[in-house]
């Protein structure tokens, strides 16, 4: 029973509206769930607080709805709190992993990410990225979609030649293997030498056009430099997918595809979508749209940014035939998108309504902003780095004899998931300083937080020996902690669908919540020394918690642990 589809049901039966959005009142005291009447105001010509009174009149309390009352403008709905007990920990006793989960749509989603330049190891903004796209791959599985994992390398281009220059001039024969460092590690050294080196020498600049013009055109020994250090680089990168648990259906070069959007241009350009300037470069003109001129192809016949990015967008929809395609890309590039988007629509592509930028905003660290050619960059290895080993003290103050092969496991799954909730907690949009000491805390806002809860409900299981049933009488569940607990496990599938319209951080919120009010309830009242039958309802309501906090730390990525 979906106690919030039958009260929409009623609703517009009684009202006619096509569609009914229900809020969540504040406190469960205003009921479980209030429509505003603000939307009939105009259509009825009366005040909400008139049309909020008549409907509860109007529309009667059933097995399901205990109560219906006009407060305010507001007509507020109060369950059947012994049939929502029954209904929800059923459910999700029966579906177990599975709760949350919608039905397959057939609708297919392709997520683009991390996009990293093979000049320098994946950093912070990676990371931020990563997570994102991880965790929002999950959740869009969880709401139905076969989600596609690409990735385009940005393998090509000036940025490139500047630590392939340095290389050739002061590398001589060194090697990853030789400086004893991790390959893209290594190639990002000379990136961080070249821009040291330009200072003292601008001139530099003008080698770095002549080696890109080289690569133009197929210099073998240019070739060859490319592809040993792009090599370093994928090899590094591999390495921190791995740690991050990535893996991609298909992985797009720069390199590869830069060419192809001229065509497309060209094309356009007979049909009249762009023009000529009068030094022959190919521009369009996106005034009305709010965007004025972007060149497409440069008075010399050679490609922009953008340019490339409308062939990718093709290839693509051609590889995978997607109903949507996600661009995990930070808030630096939402002209760039803008721009790229009005211009598929021009060329009326049929995916060209089909195309979405998930922006996010800058993260650095509390120490201060981050410059990849100071190389002041915090990489993402470095980071995982410090945090496990934060997270391999904590673990051994709470475990002083734990063996060291379980405290290495246990703790790269508590830093992990240390970085990937304290960057998923927040809005995407927003700019964050990412504090390692604070994310690592088992108390607060934190990952290591909720995995601490769900072992805590784990070992109070474990110590019941009891074998959990659904059977039970659940209505001996009447304490104000234990409703409240209740409702929110009931609100986790709307939280999902929530999450799945790009909220990604309404459920780390939820989570938190839904953690803070297990604790209240634990602190509050006993589990194992209840009286036997409250004992055997609890235990079933934690075990029902413990699940819906495994199934939403998986969508973000984070793995739970038995003990901790």
């Amino acid at each position: 029973m979906d106690f919030k589809e039958e009260i929409i049901k009623l609703l517009k039966k009684e009202t006619k509206l096509d569609e009914i959005i229900l809020e969540v009142p504040p406190n469960s005291e205003l009921g479980d769930y209030a429509f505003p009447c603000f939307v009939l105001s105009k259509q009825m010509k009366k005040a909400p607080t008139i049309i909020a009174q008549e409907l509860a009149k109007s529309i009667k309390p059933n097995k399901s709805i205990k109560e219906i009352k006009a407060i305010g403008p507001y007509l507020n709905f109060f369950v059947n709190k012994e049939k929502l007990s029954e209904n929800v920990l059923k459910k999700i006793f029966d579906e177990k992993d599975c709760y949350g989960t919608q039905k397959k749509t057939n609708k297919k989603i392709i997520i683009e990410y991390p996009g990293p330049n093979t000049n320098k190891p994946l950093h912070l903004g990676h990371v931020r990225n990563m997570c994102l796209g991880y965790a929002l791959s999950r959740i869009l599985e969880a709401n139905g979609n076969d989600v596609i994992h690409v990735n385009i390398n940005n393998d090509r281009g000036v940025h490139i030649c500047k630590s392939m220059l340095a290389y050739q001039k002061w590398g001589k024969d060194d090697s990853p293997e030789k400086s004893k460092m991790k390959s893209d590690f290594f190639v990002g050294k000379y990136y961080v030498l070249y821009a040291q080196k330009e200072k003292q020498n601008p001139e530099l600049e003008q080698e770095v056009q002549k080696m890109l013009e080289k690569w133009e055109e197929g210099d073998k020994e240019t070739i060859a430099l490319w592809k040993k250090m792009n090599k370093w680089a994928f090899d590094g990168f591999k390495e921190t997918y791995k740690t991050f648990d990535l893996k991609f259906k298909k992985e797009y070069f720069e390199s590869e595809t830069y060419k192809n959007g001229k065509d497309i241009v060209l094309d356009g350009l007979k049909k009249g979508l762009f023009y000529k300037k009068e030094d022959n470069a190919v521009a369009v003109d996106l005034s009305k749209q709010g965007f004025g001129e972007k060149v497409l192809l440069r008075a010399n016949g050679t490609t922009v940014y953008v340019t490339q990015d409308i062939y990718l967008a093709k290839l693509k929809y051609d590889n995978f035939r997607y109903d949507k395609s996600l661009y995990v890309v930070a808030t630096e590039q939402n002209h760039h998108f803008k721009v790229l988007f009005e211009i598929l629509k021009l060329l009326k592509f049929p995916f060209a309504e089909k195309c979405y930028h998930f922006a996010y905003g800058m993260v650095n660290l509390t120490t201060g902003k981050m410059k990849s050619r100071e190389g002041t960059v915090v990489d993402a290895d470095t980071l995982m780095e410090e945090v496990t080993g934060l997270a391999k003290d904590e673990t051994k103050k709470r475990n002083k004899d734990i063996p060291e092969k379980d405290l290495d496991e246990r703790a790269n799954k508590i830093a992990l998931g240390a970085i990937r909730f304290y960057i998923l907690k927040y809005d995407p949009l927003k700019d964050i300083l990412f504090d390692p000491k604070e994310s690592i805390s088992f108390e607060g806002e934190t990952g290591p937080y909720l995995q601490y809860t769900y072992a805590r409900i784990n070992s109070i299981l474990e110590k019941s020996e009891e074998k959990i049933k659904d059977d039970i009488d659940v209505s001996l569940l009447k304490e104000k902690e234990e409703l409240e607990l209740i409702k929110l496990l009931s609100n986790y599938e709307d939280i999902v669908k929530q999450a799945g319209n790009y909220k990604i951080n309404t459920l780390a919120r939820y989570l938190l919540d839904l953690a803070q009010s297990f604790n209240n309830f634990y602190h509050a009242y006993p589990v194992l020394k209840a009286e036997e039958d409250v004992k055997k309802a609890r235990l079933l309501m934690i075990n029902c918690v413990k699940q819906v906090l495994k199934n939403g730390l998986y969508l973000l990525g984070i793995d739970v642990l038995e003990r901790m």
